[in-house]
């Protein structure tokens, strides 16, 4: 392995002796090339020795709602075949951070023209040259993804030379790893990169890989691959891939067998993340939610339903431990219908003129924006789909899994499910109840990451504390916060008090031991 000179981040190789190792073992198998999790794919990494999640991360911002670090970029960059994809794989494995998304510059190859198509079925057309490629695109979708943000990945088919239509939704890391061919080439790629790595591989061995490659998995014939490659790719790689060598950090020859420079970039990576904090983000436990905001007035932002006769009469049938479940369920859909009536009259509405029946003209409102999308936090949130789809005809609904870990107090984001556009709509955000507000405050910063504007977003609850309420205002400002009632305290378990118990186990009919009746499923959370 060859260490090269670069002006950043290299003195902080020179500590990694007295960092824990993170040996990596020739055993490792690689997976299926890929560009990162996404709906057609499970949330992780399989290999022969144990499962690596990729879902279950971990907060990224802080108490005021903003991102406290932004991901590690990895930039791979080798010829065609050099091994970077496995390369890749294996850092991830022996990483074994919480949160890993790898990204690839094949992804990103420019849309064909039909005389360019016509070109590359001859192999005539060379996929190896700069102009091949879409930088612009690819400079945008990977600094969203390096700030955290969501992004949307093109999926390109190599065997008819264009991009499919469903292109592929990838989440914010806390490490990124971007391979390619020309990685290096583009000097606004360049400065979005933490390390760049230099994957050197015989060009004999490369051949021999990508004849593999192309005749298996991309219908190309054994004449054509050799055509293309003694054409395009061996020239491409002498004048446009090899020299950039020159900026990359270190090098790695042998590729993926390499495991002694394997096992330097892992404690490299290592070393940063945990220089930025990368490795330990424990902001958000609900302790330390609990313990902020005490005593303040609550905002401005929050709406508390009226508390009518009727709707004091529902809640005191829900919070009654002794209420059955077919009654907690009838009169908890009652309060919810009131409650998505009353959040929908804070919505912007503009004049409108309709003629009746009788011929006269009305003057009326409509809604003054493209639509309005339900967004539940499961499994509680999901309750309220119900009265939402009841009251707004053909609503788009979209669900966000958020659960505890026990062992930090911290939640985690597992499951994302968003409808398209989103960023355009109104969002009404649901759960049944919120105490600390740390489960809410993950699902508006998943909304603000997928571009929905902050003062667009409504926060519905049928029972909130006032801690989770001040917890949300503090971060999001402009999000508004539409409840039926307001409870001042919370316990040292953090539930509601007085409450209303844990509502999911009360509604799906799944009471949990008194032991374990903390649950991340719409306890008071």
């Amino acid at each position: 392995m060859k260490r090269k000179s670069s002006g950043s981040g290299d003195d902080s190789l020179v500590s990694l002796r007295n960092h824990p190792r993170c040996p990596l073992t020739p055993s490792l198998s690689p997976r299926k090339r890929t560009t990162s999790q996404s709906k057609t794919e499970p949330p992780l990494l399989r290999t022969n020795k144990r499962t690596i999640y990729t879902a279950g991360r971990p907060p990224w911002y802080n108490v005021t709602g903003t991102t406290f670090k932004e991901a590690f970029v990895i930039g791979l960059c080798g010829g065609s075949a050099s091994g970077k994809t496995t390369v890749a794989n294996k850092i991830i494995e022996a990483l074994d951070v919480p949160w890993v998304v790898l990204l690839s510059m094949d992804s990103f190859y420019k849309v064909l023209t039909k005389d360019e198509q016509e070109l590359a079925a001859k192999n005539e057309y060379n996929f190896d040259h700069p102009e091949a490629f879409d930088f612009e695109l690819l400079v945008t979708v990977l600094r969203k993804l390096k700030k955290g943000k969501s992004i949307k990945v093109p999926v390109y088919d190599f065997t008819s030379h264009c991009r499919r239509k469903e292109w592929k939704t990838v989440y914010g890391a806390n490490v990124v790893i971007f391979e390619g061919i020309l990685a290096f080439a583009n000097k606004e790629l360049l400065k979005l990169l933490d390390m760049k790595v230099f994957v050197d591989t015989d060009s004999d061995i490369r051949l021999v890989r990508r004849l593999k490659r192309d005749i298996s998995e991309r219908g190309r014939d054994i004449s054509g691959v050799i055509k293309q490659y003694n054409k395009f790719v061996k020239p491409s790689f002498e004048q446009y891939i090899e020299p950039t060598v020159q900026v990359a950090d270190i090098v790695v020859p042998r590729g993926g067998e390499n495991f002694v420079a394997l096992d330097l970039i892992v404690q490299h990576v290592h070393s940063q993340l945990e220089k930025s904090s990368g490795l330990t983000v424990s902001v958000l436990c609900r302790s330390a939610l609990a313990s902020a905001h005490q005593g303040q007035p609550l905002p401005k932002t929050l709406s508390v339903m009226e508390g009518t006769p009727q709707v004091h009469g529902m809640h005191t049938i829900i919070r009654n431990k002794d209420t059955n479940r077919d009654e907690f369920i009838f009169y908890s859909k009652r309060l919810m219908r009131l409650l998505i009536e009353h959040a929908l009259s804070f919505l912007p509405l503009k004049p409108v003129q309709v003629e009746t029946p009788q011929g006269s003209i009305y003057e009326g409102k409509r809604l003054s924006g493209k639509r309005i999308t339900g967004v539940s936090i499961l499994r509680a949130g999901e309750t309220m789909e119900q009265a939402l789809m009841v009251v707004c005809k053909d609503i788009r609904l979209g669900k966000i899994l958020i659960q505890t870990n026990h062992d930090t107090g911290e939640p985690e984001l597992h499951y994302l499910r968003l409808p398209k556009d989103i960023s355009e709509d109104y969002v009404m955000l649901m759960d049944s109840t919120v105490s600390t507000g740390a489960a809410a405050l993950m699902a508006v910063r998943v909304l603000l990451d997928h571009d929905v504007q902050e003062d667009k977003i409504f926060l519905l609850s049928l029972l909130m504390a006032e801690m989770g309420v001040h917890s949300v205002a503090y971060a999001f400002p402009k999000v508004r916060i539409i409840t039926t009632a307001v409870d001042k305290n919370v316990n040292d378990k953090f539930h509601i008090i007085p409450g209303i118990g844990n509502f999911g186990d009360r509604y799906f009919g799944t009471d949990a031991p008194s032991d374990w009746y903390e649950s991340d499923e719409g306890m008071d959370y």
